[in-house]
């Protein structure tokens, strides 16, 4: 599958290397495999960063000294022995990390199709407005939870190098699009808006595991998830009442049969001896998600959130919120997902 899915990367650097070349600039096509090393998960692998490190500046840089510009694929790479791998749906981005931070680079450049990062999508809100700049814990919070414009592992190996970031419109190269900081001020102040952004991921469904007899007993988490992760499913926010008497998170929609499935014969048991009333779902739910650095240091900003949501007619299901404080997440259902996301978003534009 990694070898076939690799051939359109493969053979466009080549179309690309040619291009730039018979305009008059030295470049030189190559394949991220010679230098890329990951592991064997084929179809989202991990790369090895020091065996990586050796072999991109073994590769890329006598080509930079000579001022050769190197042109070379994104979203894979190959094992040590040579087999061709994919880090997961949109691992150029990732790749451009990756190359970025062992070389190291001053900067990495994202060139996507929009003006950056916006405070939601523009396809819901046609007010909405590039941020010129965001943080690296925003525009992770915001690569979770739905924003399309940066695929989530693209972070961390910036991050950790202390490179920069930007993200660039590749039909709307004159604009400045939105610059990646490390961090807000650490001082509690504030500059700009409070909340950011707004995201939604939509085709969720929210799965309860409920009973009396859960009560105080030890391990029922542990063996939810441990059923969950047994069907490959990620989990984009969990939530429980302190009572214990339930626990509630979402999965994706096509994936909620196999989960429920996995869930019921985990606690086969307890479901015939009462101790567990039922394991149940709901039908398609979207996860709202208001981001925002600043929102750690002003008070009622949750108040703000559910009083918009109240008056313009939206229910909340569930809630969910990390001790960053960097984002709130709430799950509505699934017709009312525009009418959210456009209520938060005038709590950005007031």
């Amino acid at each position: 599958m990694d070898t076939v899915a690799s051939l359109g990367e493969r053979m466009s650097v080549r179309l690309l290397g040619a291009v730039v070349h018979d305009a008059g600039i030295p470049a030189q096509a190559i394949e991220s495999t010679e230098f890329v090393v990951t592991n064997a998960h084929f179809q989202n692998a991990h790369p090895d960063f020091k065996v990586t490190t050796e072999k991109t500046r073994g590769k890329l840089n006598p080509l930079m000294d000579k001022g050769i510009v190197p042109i070379t694929t994104g979203f894979i790479g190959a094992t040590p022995e040579g087999a061709i791998t994919t880090l997961g749906r949109g691992g150029s981005d990732y790749s451009a990390a990756i190359i970025g931070a062992v070389l190291p680079a001053d900067d990495v450049w994202i060139w996507t199709d929009v003006d950056g990062v916006m405070t939601t999508d523009p396809r819901i809100v046609k007010e909405a407005q590039t941020l010129p700049e965001i943080s690296y814990n925003e525009i992770a919070e915001l690569a979770y939870y739905g924003a399309k414009v940066l695929h989530p592992k693209t972070i961390r190996p910036v991050l950790d190098a202390g490179i920069g970031l930007r993200i660039c419109n590749t039909f709307n190269p004159s604009h400045l699009g939105t610059r990646l900081i490390p961090s807000v001020k650490s001082n509690g102040k504030v500059e700009g808006k409070v909340i950011k952004a707004v995201t939604a991921i939509r085709k969720q469904r929210l799965i309860t595991i409920e009973g009396r007899g859960m009560l105080g007993v030890p391990g029922v988490a542990a063996r939810a998830f441990g059923a969950v992760a047994s069907t490959g499913t990620s989990v984009p926010l969990i939530t429980q009442a302190s009572s214990e008497q339930s626990i509630c998170f979402a999965v994706p929609s096509e994936l909620a049969p196999t989960v429920l499935s996995s869930l019921e014969k985990a606690f086969a048991n307890e479901i015939a001896d009462e101790d567990i009333d039922r394991v149940w779902s709901t039908e398609d739910i979207s996860i709202i998600t208001v981001v925002g650095a600043g929102m750690r240091h002003t008070p009622g900003v949750s108040g703000r959130v559910f009083s918009k949501l109240g008056n313009d007619g939206v229910n909340v299901l569930a809630i969910a919120q990390g001790s960053s404080e960097v984002s709130i997440s709430l799950v509505v259902d699934s017709a009312d997902t525009e009418n959210a996301v456009k209520a938060l978003h005038e709590l950005i534009v007031k």
